[in-house]
């Protein structure tokens, strides 16, 4: 009896054996591993567009974008500063990504199924949902999309904005003239010029456009369509596992935090005081899950005292203080009324 007993608990033992070895941390990939060497996190941004990613007249930047790497390179490096810059255009963005130019693309890049599967690279996760949306000048009259029947439209070459505009108003048997540029103010600057009758982009990208980067602001408008569901979101090339499980989690890492009500003041006070055990092992005071990641295990506790949680990333860039005092609707947590929200950290 007690031998039949002991060959019961055999294949169990077995099992919890195997959990452990699961739960062990994975060896860090090349990229990590160069980015610990080198001390520094390459960071493939737009650099052209307030809200996500623009350097001021000291060449500080800031943007809901460069706020992600600053993120991922305190989870890494310990240090919100350790980022390198590299603007890329719409065109080469994924190319410099997949020759690995760059650590991580944090530019305002849709997550599409081609990109996911195709391009040799992966999405993090969604940091920002936008859609496709048009500008216009009020002077013209035009108020809805149907009306840019045989106009002609700038946009970026290589972006989803122009293929989205294409199926709506060919849907509705509308033909319009496409004109294409490499970036964003390239085509800005083509329609302020009056090369085009509109322009192409992602709705909140033109609200931030409308705001502070073009004169007269009240002489142009963004018509009330949107157009598609464009989710935006950092990118890794595949082949390192490890760099992606950090990326991720520290993207969730910041609703998370904005859900259990930590931000850049409190995260080391909470830390020690919340008795939560939810809170205590997203913080690190309870469970050590920062190891599982190579991490410390209050990294939790260092990237929300860098850069705050994700609404005060938001409020940050796109907020009522700022210029562009974009409504957050959808880019809200859940527990708001949002779509963002972090899986458990458990």
């Amino acid at each position: 009896m007690r031998l039949a007993f002991r060959r019961s608990w055999r294949p169990l033992l077995a099992a919890l054996g195997l959990l452990a070895c699961s739960l062990a941390p994975a060896e860090a990939g090349p990229v990590l591993d160069r980015i610990r060497r080198d001390g520094i996190l390459r960071c493939g941004v737009g650099g052209s567009l307030a809200g996500f990613s623009l350097p001021d007249s000291r060449g500080v930047w800031h943007g809901i974008d460069v706020d992600y790497c600053r993120a991922l390179a305190t989870a890494i490096l310990g240090d919100p500063d350790k980022v390198r810059y590299t603007v890329l255009s719409l065109s080469t963005r994924f190319t410099a990504l997949q020759a690995g130019e760059v650590d991580v693309l944090a530019r305002d890049s849709v997550m599409t199924f081609s990109r996911d599967v195709s391009l040799g690279i992966v999405f993090v996760g969604v940091n920002f949902y936008t859609g496709t949306g048009v500008m216009v000048r009020r002077a013209s009259g035009v108020e809805r999309m149907e009306q840019l029947d045989g106009a002609t439209i700038c946009g970026s070459q290589g972006g989803s904005n122009m293929p989205e505009v294409a199926d709506y108003l060919r849907a509705r048997g509308k033909a319009f003239r496409p004109l294409f540029f490499n970036r964003l103010a390239e085509s800005l600057d083509a329609f302020l010029a009056g090369r085009c009758d509109a322009v192409t982009a992602g709705a909140s990208d033109l609200a931030a456009v409308v705001s502070v980067q073009v004169p007269n602001p009240r002489d142009f408008q963004v018509l009330p369509e949107v157009i598609s569901r464009d989710p935006y979101g950092p990118a890794i090339a595949r082949g390192d596992m490890e760099l992606f499980s950090i990326a991720r989690w520290t993207l969730w890492a910041l609703f998370e935090a904005e859900e259990r009500g930590v931000t850049a003041a409190n995260a080391r006070e909470v830390a020690r005081t919340a008795t939560d055990p939810a809170v205590r092992r997203l913080l690190g005071a309870e469970d050590d899950l920062g190891s599982m990641l190579g991490l410390p295990r209050d990294w939790v506790v260092r990237v929300v005292s860098a850069v705050g949680n994700y609404g005060e990333v938001y409020d940050r860039n796109f907020g009522p203080t700022t210029a562009i005092n974009l409504p957050r609707g959808q880019n809200n947590v859940v527990s708001n009324g949002g779509l963002h929200y972090g899986p458990p950290f458990r």
